[in-house]
Order: C-alpha cells, then sequence, then structure tokens
C-alpha cells in the first residue's frame, strides 16, 4: 500500500481513525478526568451519519446507556469521521449545572485540532476542557464508581 493510500484508509474505517498512541492517550485522559470529577465519558467513532449529527449522538448516547448514570452526568464525544463532523453530548445532570453555552468552547478548541488532523490531541483537549468544567459541578467523592466502561466504540 503506497503512503498517500493510508491517511485516505483513516478515514474509512473508525476502528482504524485513531493510532494506538492516539487511543492510549484519550483512555488515559478519560481516566484521569474521572479520577477528579463523578462524570462519565466516552468518545464514539461512527464512518458516516446520516443525517443531524446531533439526533444520531443523542441515538448512540442512548444505545450506549450514558442516560443511566446516577447523576446523570454522562459525556458523549462524537465523530462522524467520513462527514469530518463532530458533537459533544452531555447528559441532562450537565446540562441543567453547566448550561448549553459550556459545550461551546471545547467544542471550537477540538475543532482547530481536527483541522489540522490532530484528532487524538483534540480529543484530548476536549475532554480535559470538559473535566475542568465538570470537576466544579461534579466533583469525586469517595464512594463513586466507575459507572460506564472507559473505552472508544465503534459503528
Amino acid at each position: 500500500m503506497g503512503a498517500g493510500k493510508k491517511p485516505l484508509f483513516r478515514f474509512k474505517n473508525p476502528r482504524y481513525f485513531l493510532k494506538k498512541f492516539e487511543k492510549r492517550m484519550i483512555l488515559q485522559t478519560i481516566k484521569e478526568v474521572e479520577s477528579f470529577s463523578s462524570c462519565e465519558i466516552r468518545v464514539h467513532l461512527a464512518k458516516k451519519t446520516k443525517g443531524d449529527i446531533i439526533e444520531e449522538a443523542k441515538k448512540v448516547f442512548y444505545r450506549l446507556g450514558m442516560q443511566n448514570t446516577k447523576e446523570r452526568n454522562g459525556v458523549l464525544f462524537y465523530l462522524s469521521i467520513k462527514d469530518r463532523r463532530f458533537a459533544i453530548i452531555g447528559d441532562k445532570g450537565i446540562n441543567e449545572k453547566a448550561g448549553e453555552n459550556f459545550w461551546v468552547v471545547a467544542a471550537k478548541k477540538m475543532e482547530k485540532y481536527f483541522k489540522e488532523g490532530f484528532f487524538g490531541e483534540g480529543l484530548v483537549e476536549g475532554i480535559k476542557d470538559v473535566g475542568r468544567v465538570l470537576k466544579e459541578f461534579f466533583p469525586h467523592c469517595e464512594d463513586d464508581k466507575n459507572e460506564l466502561p472507559d473505552e472508544i466504540s465503534s459503528g
């Protein structure tokens, strides 16, 4: 396979979109944020999104069971790789406390990274931004449990 074809393949299959070191970096950041906040964070990579990306991200949010957290504080970072679009979805508890504008800051920072082709770094920075804010509203407590798997899903 020629060097010119490898990056294109990256955008065809969600499983290979992120490099191994990027996945490790993202999962480490999720664990770090969840160590100082009770929020639950997941990343989902979709090949392509038909229609409205927010609505599709909400469907994935519910399919992954992210609404089942005790404090309703789940966050989904949803990337549609072929469309080169993304969404950040938060559960009811977050939106009630942090407001809708909260997502805009993280999304703008992520977009800068994504435009340069730094998808792993963009996700890490977005997760960190969200974590800093959620720490205020959802601090980690001693009895906190990891309610959702720390993983990157795809499909």
